[in-house]
């Protein structure tokens, strides 16, 4: 069996093999999707174990590479340091260590989500993002009526139908009332998004095996 050790940064791969004990340099390949899976097409076989670091484009990397070989291993990058840190003499986390660390098993793995996983995180991170969007412009709004001493509404939720019709009527210079309403818009352009997630969310769950067996 080949180790493949990958130490992945933004744009290119640092790549050592090792085989029979024994490591050796393997160059460096460039993180652009057309270039890495002709890499790993050309380069691999089917009886490598690739490792490689929790990074932001580990995904990428991993759907480059795993139809070409046995395994693919990601390690947690908090863990790798401390054991490194305490077995290589030089204190240097690259490709050969990883390869190195994996071969003697001490290399502490991470969980490879499956596609629909993937998915599923891909959507909830979604979600929260415009959740923050959405309260970044409702306090944006509360920031425009407050220097004109516009007292607090009586409709309990602002930017409900009640509140939007209060907050038409208050006296507003051009500019901030035009600023108002482009901030309602993206309001409403963000919540039909928010709808649209919670659908497909609840869709995966209910379909889930998990659930239904539950």
């Amino acid at each position: 069996m080949r180790v493949v050790g990958l130490d992945v940064s933004r744009t290119v791969a640092e790549i050592a093999y090792l085989e029979d004990g024994q490591v050796k340099p393997g160059g460096r390949v460039e993180l652009v999707q057309a270039v890495l899976t002709r890499w790993a097409a050309t380069q691999l076989r089917a009886t490598d174990h690739v490792v490689l670091e929790a990074t932001g484009n580990t995904t990428a990397v991993i759907n480059a590479v795993r139809a070409h070989v046995a395994r693919v291993v990601v390690a947690n990058p908090f863990q790798v340091r401390l054991i490194a840190e305490a077995r290589v003499k030089t204190g240097k986390i690259d490709a050969a260590v990883f390869a190195q660390l994996y071969a003697s098993g001490f290399l502490p793995e991470v969980w490879i989500p499956d596609d629909a996983t993937q998915t599923l995180r891909r959507q909830v991170a979604r979600r929260a993002q415009i959740v923050r969007q959405r309260v970044r412009l409702k306090n944006e709004v509360h920031s425009v009526l407050h220097p004109y001493l516009i007292p607090r509404c009586p409709a309990a939720d602002l930017f409900g139908r009640k509140g939007r019709r209060w907050l038409a009527a208050p006296p507003l210079p051009l500019e901030e009332r035009r600023g108002v309403e482009q901030r309602l818009r993206e309001l409403d352009r963000l919540g039909e998004d928010l709808k649209t997630i919670d659908r497909l969310l609840g869709e995966a769950v209910v379909s889930n095996p998990a659930v239904q067996h539950s």
